[in-house]
C-alpha cells in the first residue's frame, strides 16, 4: 500500500532509512556476541587465539562450518581482528583484540558490555537455543520455528523491489525474454521458492498472456500466495504448488524460470539448478536473484555485507543445514561460488546482468 501524505524531506526520510538498517544491522551483531558468549567462542579466541576456523572449532567444541560463518561475520563487523582476509577460508587466524576481551569477557571492568547481547539472545529463546545446538552438532534449524513473522518479513520486504522493479527494469533488460512473455503463443513462467507469491503475481499482472506457476517448499507461503493472487486479481493464470522444486519429478516447459533471493538458502541447491535447466523449454532462460556480495572476504567491511553475515549466522546457514546433506552455503554466496554451483548443474552460459541494486544480483543462465 502507497501512502499519500506531504511532499517529503528527502534528506531526513534516507536519515530515517539509515537508522533504521543499522539498528538492524546491530540486532543480529547483538545476536551473534550472545552466541559468542554462551558458545564460550570469546573465551577460546582469548585463552588459544589466534585461532583458524578449525582451530575455534576445536578449542569451543562446535561445528566446523558454523565456526567459520561466525568467525567471517565477526570480522566483517570489525569485532575480531584477522591476519589476511585474502588467504583461504581454513587457514585465516582470527584474533579477539585485548580492547574487545575487556568489553566482551571481564565482568569486573567498568568497561564491560558482554551481557548486551543476553538482552536480545534471551529475548529470542528457545531459538537461541536451538542455535546454540545447531553450532554444537552440525545440525540445523528448519525455517517453521521462526514463526510466521520471519516469513512475513521476507515477503514485505522483497515486495517493493517486485512492484517497482521486477516487470519494469529487471525482465525489460533482457529483451528476447521481454518480447516472448508478451508474444503468442502464450508463455509460461515457474516462480521457484516463490514465497507468498509477489514476484509470480506481478510477473503476472505484466504479462497477460502468460500463465505462472509459483512453487514453495512452504505450505503457509503458498497459502499466502493464494489470498494475494485472489486479491489481486490474478488467481484464473496464477497456480501455487507447495513442492521441493529439487523433485525429480517436477515436469514443465517454461520459457522462463525464476529464483529471487532463495538460491542460497537450498540445501540442495545443485538439484534445484538441475531441475530449472530441465524445465526450461529450448531457448528459454533462467533468472536468479541473490545477495549482492564481493567475490572475495573482506574485514572488516561495509554495513551492507556486516546485516548479510548477521543474517547468515542467525538464519541462513541454520535453515539451509536443516536438511542433510546440505550444501551449507548461507547468505554470503559470492559470484564463483554460484558459478560453480550452475556450472555442475550443467550450465555453460552465467552471465551477470548489469543491472545496479545495491542489495541483489541477477545472473541470467541459458540453456
Amino acid at each position: 500500500m502507497t501512502i499519500q501524505s506531504a511532499p517529503i524531506d528527502t534528506d531526513r526520510r534516507d536519515a530515517f532509512v539509515g537508522r533504521l538498517f543499522d539498528a538492524g544491522t546491530g540486532t543480529l551483531e547483538l545476536v551473534c556476541v550472545y552466541l559468542g558468549d554462551k558458545l564460550g567462542l570469546y573465551r577460546a579466541l582469548a585463552d588459544h587465539g589466534p585461532l583458524t576456523t578449525p582451530g575455534l572449532a576445536d578449542a569451543a567444541g562446535i561445528h566446523e562450518r558454523y565456526a567459520r560463518e561466525w568467525l567471517e561475520q565477526e570480522a566483517t563487523a570489525g569485532i575480531l581482528d584477522v591476519d589476511d582476509p585474502a588467504r583461504p577460508d581454513g587457514e585465516r587466524r582470527y584474533t579477539l583484540p585485548p580492547e574487545h576481551a575487556e568489553v566482551l569477557l571481564d565482568g569486573d571492568s567498568l568497561n564491560y558490555l558482554g551481557f548486551l547481547g543476553w538482552l536480545i539472545g534471551g529475548m529470542m529463546q528457545p531459538r537461541t537455543g536451538l542455535l546454540m545446538d545447531a553450532f554444537r552438532t552440525g545440525g540445523g534449524v528448519p525455517a517453521a520455528v521462526y514463526g510466521s513473522d520471519v516469513r512475513e518479513m521476507i515477503a514485505a520486504g522483497n515486495r517493493p523491489q517486485f512492484l517497482h522493479l521486477l516487470a519494469d527494469a529487471w525482465l525489460p533488460a533482457v529483451p528476447e525474454v521481454h518480447a516472448r512473455l508478451l508474444a503468442d503463443p502464450p508463455a509460461r513462467i515457474a516462480d521457484i521458492a516463490c514465497g507468498a507469491g509477489w514476484s509470480t503475481i506481478v510477473m503476472a499482472k505484466a504479462y497477460p498472456k502468460a500463465t505462472v506457476d509459483g512453487y514453495d517448499l512452504d505450505a503457509a507461503a503458498i497459502h499466502d500466495a493464494h489470498a494475494n493472487a485472489r486479491a489481486e486479481g490474478v488467481s484464473d493464470r496464477v497456480h501455487f504448488r507447495a513442492r521441493d522444486a529439487a523433485d525429480p519429478d517436477i515436469a514443465g516447459c517454461y520459457d522462463l524460470v525464476t529464483v529471487f533471493e532463495a538460491i542460497h538458502d537450498m540445501a540442495r541447491l545443485v538439484d534445484v539448478l538441475r531441475t530449472i535447466r530441465r524445465i526450461t523449454a529450448e531457448g528459454g532462460v533462467a533468472l536468479i536473484a541473490d545477495e549482492r556480495v564481493p567475490d572475495t572476504f573482506e574485514a572488516p567491511a561495509d554495513e551492507i555485507q556486516r546485516f548479510f553475515y548477521g543474517v547468515s549466522v542467525l538464519y541462513c546457514l541454520p535453515t539451509g543445514m536443516a536438511e542433510q546433506p546440505s550444501a551449507a552455503t548461507g547468505t554470503v554466496m559470492r559470484t564463483p561460488i554460484f558459478r560453480e554451483y550452475a556450472q555442475r548443474a550443467g550450465y555453460d552460459d552465467i552471465e551477470i546482468l548489469p543491472i545496479e541494486h545495491m542489495f541483489w544480483r541477477l545472473y541470467l543462465l541459458r540453456r
